[in-house]
């Protein structure tokens, strides 16, 4: 058994206890593999290992694994997930070739996703990132801007969306952390409640992953506790 093999079984144990200690059924809960900046060699051995959903930053070097994996026998059964900040430039790409875009925060990169969609393709999952924490140097919008921003997403005809992802600030204090988590749940349930289609909240990663799903998270997004650190060099 390899090392990413071993780590996926830790976080998938990890991922049930902590559902069933809260009354969750642990298939609610989708398992994300970050793989940014990890070779295709270590995203194969995920994949050896059972994983399906991958989750990557930067366009090219996610299309460039998207193409990797392409020809093999196992690719219509991968999902690959935009979780990076998005420049309108670059949106074409993320269109065509991703299946998620977590990171919606704009109705103009919507409106390109939309229309650069290719025809044929199913529609585009979407999330709408919030700020939950209202970081300055962090990407979202504020839960006062949900309403409108999703209502004109829904409108699009080649976008999906599906819910919401935030990414908060760091958190010493696990009741401070647990409230901003529960502000999430509530947004997130009141949006399911306008859009049937919703059932997706992204939150949660591998330092706060069981609060997270304690709070009602329907996907965690872990990387490191994966695939070992990150080497940005």
């Amino acid at each position: 058994m390899t090392t990413i093999q071993q780590n996926l079984d830790t976080v998938r144990r990890q991922i049930a206890l902590t559902a069933q200690q809260c009354d969750r059924d642990p298939k609610e809960i989708q398992l994300l593999a970050v793989s940014k900046t990890k070779p295709v060699i270590a995203i194969q051995e995920a994949i050896d290992a059972g994983q399906r959903l991958f989750g990557e930053n930067y366009v090219q070097e996610g299309i460039d694994k998207i193409q990797h994996f392409a020809d093999t026998p196992f690719a219509d059964r991968l999902e690959w997930h935009f979780i990076g900040p998005l420049q309108s430039n670059k949106s074409r790409p993320v269109a065509e070739y991703f299946h998620w875009m977590h990171t919606l925060d704009r109705q103009k990169i919507a409106q390109r996703l939309s229309d650069q969609r290719p025809v044929g393709m199913p529609a585009l999952n979407v999330l709408i990132q919030i700020n939950i924490s209202d970081e300055q140097s962090k990407s979202g919008i504020t839960l006062a801007e949900l309403p409108l921003l999703a209502e004109q997403i829904h409108s699009l005809p080649n976008l999906m969306l599906r819910g919401l992802m935030t990414i908060p600030a760091p958190e010493s204090d696990s009741e401070r952390q647990e409230a901003v988590f529960h502000q999430m749940t509530l947004a997130y349930e009141q949006l399911k409640s306008i859009y049937p289609q919703v059932d997706t909240l992204s939150m949660g990663m591998t330092d706060d992953m069981s609060t997270a799903i304690r709070a009602g998270s329907t996907m965690v997004r872990i990387g490191s506790a994966i695939f070992g650190a990150r080497d940005y060099a």
